[in-house]
């Protein structure tokens, strides 16, 4: 197996420091969020790509501990069909890496002119976005070289916790949250040799299945994402439940399927149980997270640390971007520079 270093694996290991930064800067605006919470009933998401698959965490994390409708929308009715709806009691939650999508932007606009309140979520301090939004959770990653994103997806993902903390998510301890980074540090000091057999068992096949369910299904989307985009393998991601209305029959010995899951939560006993029927079909079963439960049901697993449900996807997408990194590696192509594909993607 190649040895060579990619920036993409050197940003993977800034994860904890780049938290560390995005939680001390954000957790002060609780109070802040939690004001503009007062004057609106639901949430609307706003995002593309690796953000969207951000915007999917967060519309379970508010709708599980806040009791706020979260719903993700779909750009074009703004950019494409030019509708209007009326947006009065929305909040409107924009996330953008770069906070310069034009198309990200536009929808943003869009929903403050049809009566919305608005958040920007994005890495880029001096961008558009965080200059026009209501308030703006600027992430502290620090420059992605990386056209895959991984710090920046993180620290998204920190950055819509502390988006539920303000918005009343009484239940969740802020300390846990601080905590996070910690857990990664964890994650990245974990010997590799399971990684390196998932790797090997996988170098071959043309096709794979990530699933996961509820908080987990961010991670399940994203890491298929990165899938397609640096190894060019044509994987489907998608809940569980989803997957067992039909695509469940692609499963095979020549597909693997990746299994995500926090250690712990309401979802875990329909994960270990799914596991059971994919080794029952003879597909390769690898799991990322679950605890024990989990780990005993499939043939290969990655363990994250055992936190509340609400911060696993965290720590469960680290093991994925380390996969999808040395897979991309062993397969022979540039992680750091997919081909077809820019850092910032502009879509009419």
């Amino acid at each position: 197996m190649t040895t060579t270093t990619s920036v993409m694996r050197s940003e993977i290991a800034q994860q904890p420091e780049a938290l560390r930064r995005t939680l001390e800067d954000l957790l002060p605006l609780r109070s802040e969020i939690a004001e503009l919470g007062r004057s609106v009933k639901q949430v609307l998401f706003i995002a593309r790509g690796s953000s969207d698959n951000a915007a999917v965490y967060g519309s379970y994390l508010l709708q599980a501990h806040t009791g706020y409708l979260a719903t993700l929308s779909a750009p074009s009715i703004a950019t494409v069909y030019g509708a209007r709806v009326d947006l009065s009691g929305v909040l409107a939650v924009a996330i953008s890496q770069s906070g310069g999508t034009k198309e990200i932007l536009e929808t943003m606009r869009w929903a403050a002119d049809c009566g919305a309140r608005t958040i920007g979520i994005t890495n880029g301090a001096e961008s558009p976005l965080a200059a026009e939004a209501d308030i703006a959770l600027v992430t502290r990653a620090g420059n992605e070289v990386a056209v895959p994103a991984t710090k920046t997806y993180s620290t998204q993902l920190a950055a819509l916790a502390v988006l539920a903390l303000g918005l009343g998510g009484d239940a969740l301890d802020p300390a846990d949250l601080e905590r996070v980074p910690d857990g990664i540090e964890e994650i990245l000091a974990t010997p590799s040799d399971t990684l390196d057999e998932i790797v090997e068992r996988t170098v071959a096949v043309h096709g794979a299945v990530v699933t996961g369910r509820g908080m987990a299904l961010s991670t399940a989307l994203e890491t298929a994402l990165k899938l397609k985009e640096t190894c060019y393998l044509h994987t489907m991601g998608m809940s569980y439940a989803d997957f067992l209305h039909g695509p469940i029959a692609v499963a095979d010995p020549r597909t693997p399927a990746l299994l995500v899951a926090s250690p712990q939560g309401p979802v875990l006993p329909g994960m270990v149980e799914l596991a059971g029927r994919l080794r029952t079909a003879g597909a390769p079963v690898f799991g990322i997270g679950g605890g024990s439960a989990l780990a005993s049901a499939v043939d290969l697993s990655l363990p994250v640390p055992d936190v509340p449900e609400w911060l696993s996807p965290m720590h469960l997408i680290v093991p994925a971007q380390l996969l999808t990194e040395r897979l991309t590696r062993r397969l022979g192509h540039d992680p750091d520079i997919p081909r077809g594909l820019n850092k910032v993607t502009q879509t009419a």
